[in-house]
C-alpha cells in the first residue's frame, strides 16, 4: 500500500466528530427563510403584482413586463434585507448539475455614487453564452445566442450572498438546452389532458398536479481517502481496486445506527435544507458500507426537481465542513450496491383527489380505473422512451444486477387490483359490484398492535 494511502488512513481515524448545533429553532421556524415565497410576497409586494404572480404559479397565467418590474423591485427588496449582494440566472443545463452567472446588484451614478438597481427586464430574461453548453448537437459552435428566462412557478432563493432564480434555457431558435424546459411543456400537457378526463367526473376541477417525492442515495468518503484516489477525484467511481474483507454481505448497514460523524453532517445539511425550503424528513444508513439515503416530502413535480438539483449541491458544500466527500455516481463501487434516485409520483386535482389512490371501493372508483388503465396503458406504449429516459454510462453500471429497479419496464399492481381489472374485462352488462375494501390485518404477537396490511406487496 502507497505511503499516500497510509497517512489517509490516519488522518480518517484521527477525525472527530463536528459536532453541529442549530440552536433552540424549531424547524418551523427557519423553514422557507432563504425562499421568496407566497407570504413572503404579500409582504415585499404590491397587491397587484402579487395577484399577477400568484395567478402564474396557480394557473400557468403569463406576467406581463410592466408588473415584471414590481415583482423585480420587491425581490431586490427582499434579497438585500437578507445579505444578498448578487442575483443570478439558476438554470440546469445538458451537464448533469446546475449552472449560475453571478451580477451584482450594484450600479454607479452619474455623481460618482452607486444604488442598488434590479428590474423587470434582468429578472424575466438573460442571455448566457449557448454555444458553450452540451446541446446534443442541435447547435453549431458559432450559434452562441441563447436565453435563460424567469419560472414564476418556482420560487426565487438566497444561496450564499446571491439570489438565485429559476429559469429555463432555450436557444436562440427556440430548442430547449435544459431539462426544466421538457419538464415543464410535460406537466402543461398532462395538467391539460387529465383536467379534461377529470371533469367527466367533478366539474369543479380546473387543475391537476403532478406529485414527485424523490429519494436521494449517497456515499460518503473522507476527504483524505477521496484525494488518495485519482479514479475517484477524476471520474467520481472506482475504476479498479480490491474487494473489500467486509462489504454488505450481512445486509447490517442498511438502518443501522448512523455514525456520529454522518449524524453531524446529516444535522447541518437538514438545517440548510430547512432554511431553503426543501422539506427533508427522511434519513439512515442504505445497504452499502458509506452509503446514506435522505427523502423529502412529496411536493409539486417542477419545484420538487429543482430541489433535488439544489439539494445536490447543499449536500456537497457541507460535506466540505465535515471532512467528507459526497460520491453521487450512481455506481461508484463494484460488488456493493450503486446509488439510485427513486421517484414516487403522482396526480393530484386542485380539489384534492389523489388520482392514483384506489379509495375504499376500487371497483366502484371509475375515475381512479379511468388513470390507472391509461397509466399502464402509457409505459406500454413508451417503455422505449422510458428507459431512454434513464439510458446513461452511470446507470448502465448499476442496472440489472440485484438492485431495485431491474433494468426491465414493469408494472407490479398486486392482486386487489389484478382482480380488480379481471373483473372489468369479464364484464359483459351490469356494473361491477362495489366491493368494500376490508381491512387486512396481520396479528404477529399478542402484545403487539396489529399490522394493518395494504393492498399490495411492491417490488
Amino acid at each position: 500500500m502507497p505511503s499516500i494511502r497510509f497517512s489517509a488512513l490516519n488522518t480518517t481515524h484521527a477525525r472527530q466528530p463536528m459536532e453541529y448545533d442549530s440552536g433552540d429553532q424549531r424547524v418551523s421556524e427557519i423553514f422557507g427563510e432563504f425562499v421568496f415565497n407566497k407570504p413572503t410576497m404579500r409582504e415585499y409586494m404590491t397587491p397587484e403584482a402579487f395577484r399577477s404572480v400568484a395567478s402564474a404559479m396557480d394557473k400557468g397565467t403569463k406576467i406581463d413586463r410592466e408588473i415584471a418590474d414590481q415583482v423585480a423591485s420587491g425581490m431586490k427588496s427582499w434579497a438585500i434585507s437578507k445579505g444578498a449582494t448578487h442575483y443570478t440566472h439558476w438554470f440546469q443545463p445538458l451537464t448533469g448539475a446546475t449552472a449560475e452567472k453571478h451580477d451584482s446588484f450594484f450600479q454607479p451614478t452619474e455623481d460618482g455614487g452607486a444604488i442598488e438597481k434590479f428590474t423587470g427586464n434582468l429578472l424575466v430574461q438573460q442571455e448566457p453564452d449557448a454555444s458553450s453548453f452540451p446541446n446534443g448537437g442541435i447547435r453549431n459552435t458559432f450559434e452562441a445566442r441563447g436565453y435563460t428566462a424567469w419560472d414564476p412557478t418556482s420560487p426565487a432563493f438566497i444561496m450564499g450572498r446571491t439570489l438565485c432564480i429559476p429559469t429555463i434555457f432555450v436557444a436562440y431558435t427556440g430548442e430547449a438546452l435544459d431539462h426544466k424546459t421538457p419538464l415543464l411543456r410535460a406537466l402543461q400537457s398532462v395538467d391539460q389532458a387529465a383536467t379534461e378526463v377529470c371533469r367527466y367526473f367533478d366539474k369543479n376541477v380546473k387543475k391537476v398536479t403532478s406529485t414527485l417525492g424523490w429519494e436521494q442515495e449517497y456515499f460518503l468518503v473522507d476527504t483524505a481517502l477521496f484525494h488518495a484516489r485519482p479514479d475517484l477525484k477524476l471520474t467520481g467511481r472506482s475504476l479498479f481496486g480490491h474487494a473489500p474483507a467486509k462489504g454488505q454481505q450481512l445486509d447490517d448497514h442498511y438502518f443501522g445506527s448512523i455514525p456520529e460523524r454522518v449524524r453531524h453532517f446529516m444535522r447541518e445539511m437538514e438545517y440548510e435544507c430547512y432554511r431553503l425550503g426543501i422539506p427533508v424528513t427522511t434519513r439512515h444508513n442504505e445497504v452499502a458500507p458509506s452509503q446514506f439515503e435522505l427523502a423529502p416530502m412529496f411536493e409539486e413535480a417542477n419545484i420538487s426537481v429543482d430541489h433535488n438539483s439544489l439539494i445536490m449541491d447543499v449536500m456537497e458544500k457541507v460535506a466540505r465542513r465535515h471532512h467528507f466527500k459526497v460520491l453521487l455516481h450512481e455506481k461508484p463501487f463494484a460488488g456493493v450496491n450503486g446509488s439510485g434516485k427513486h421517484n414516487n409520483w403522482s396526480l393530484a386535482t386542485d380539489t384534492g383527489v389523489n388520482l392514483l389512490s384506489p379509495g375504499k371501493n376500487p371497483k366502484s372508483n371509475l375515475q381512479f380505473i379511468t388513470f390507472f388503465i391509461n397509466s399502464i396503458k402509457a409505459v406500454y406504449d413508451n417503455a422505449d422512451l422510458l428507459r431512454a429516459s434513464i439510458a446513461s454510462a452511470g446507470n448502465d453500471h448499476r442496472l440489472g444486477a440485484n438492485e431495485a429497479p431491474p433494468a426491465i419496464i414493469s408494472v407490479f399492481i398486486g392482486s386487489q387490483l389484478t382482480e380488480t381489472l379481471d373483473a372489468l374485462e369479464k364484464l359483459e352488462k351490469g356494473s361491477l359490484s362495489p366491493e368494500q375494501k376490508t381491512e387486512l390485518k396481520l396479528n404477529v404477537v399478542g402484545k403487539i398492535p396489529e399490522i394493518l396490511l395494504d393492498n399490495t406487496d411492491r417490488n
